[in-house]
């Protein structure tokens, strides 16, 4: 009689072990799995405000004579594809090109000078850097959230809770700008 109290008390035990795995497994891949979408949507909160400034800048350059009005056309629907995007992949394509259009626009609003001075332009100016670099980190916060995310569905025993459950790998941020995985040329001679 008493082997059979140990044997059930080692069958508990065995139970208990599997069963507290399986449930931190799960919270921890439920966790993981809200960082990743937490960190996107700060990606997406940058990315707005990287829109909401493309008014002001269309209004500050507009009134310049002889500006670019293809390019003042091409970053408005831009913004406007943007916010109709109906799929993540979708908002980065046009947020890659609404940051390609951008930098072609303040590339050519260095022919105006009286442009660049203005105390306005220089300020939204500014504002497009700060919003670039918070676009960086917010990038490569969800990179590493997805990176951790795909680690906890790759490693043992969480590999086994994952695919039970249904969590699956997440794909990267990787934006793909032409020619950006070669080094610029760099002349100093004056």
């Amino acid at each position: 009689m008493k082997k059979f109290w140990i044997a059930l008390g080692v069958v508990v035990l065995i139970i208990l072990i599997l069963v507290s795995t399986i449930w931190g497994s799960y919270n921890s891949l439920v966790y993981l799995d809200q960082n990743v979408d937490k960190t996107w949507s700060d990606v997406e909160v940058q990315y707005q405000r990287r829109v909401d400034l493309i008014p002001n800048l269309v209004n500050v350059v507009e009134g310049f004579a002889g500006f670019e009005k293809e390019t003042l056309t091409e970053i408005t629907q831009l913004r406007s594809q943007w916010q109709s995007a109906s799929s993540a992949q979708e908002q980065v394509q046009t947020a890659n090109q609404i940051e390609s259009a951008i930098s072609k626009l303040l590339l050519i609003s260095e022919n105006y000078p009286t442009l660049t001075a203005g105390a306005q332009f220089l300020a939204l100016q500014d504002s497009l850097a700060e919003t670039e670099n918070m676009v960086s980190v917010a990038r490569t916060r969800y990179n590493s959230a997805v990176r951790d995310l795909n680690a906890a569905v790759k490693f043992f025993p969480s590999n086994i809770i994952a695919q039970w459950f249904g969590f699956v790998e997440k794909d990267y941020f990787a934006t793909i700008t032409p020619g950006a995985e070669v080094a610029p040329e760099v002349n100093i001679d004056v």
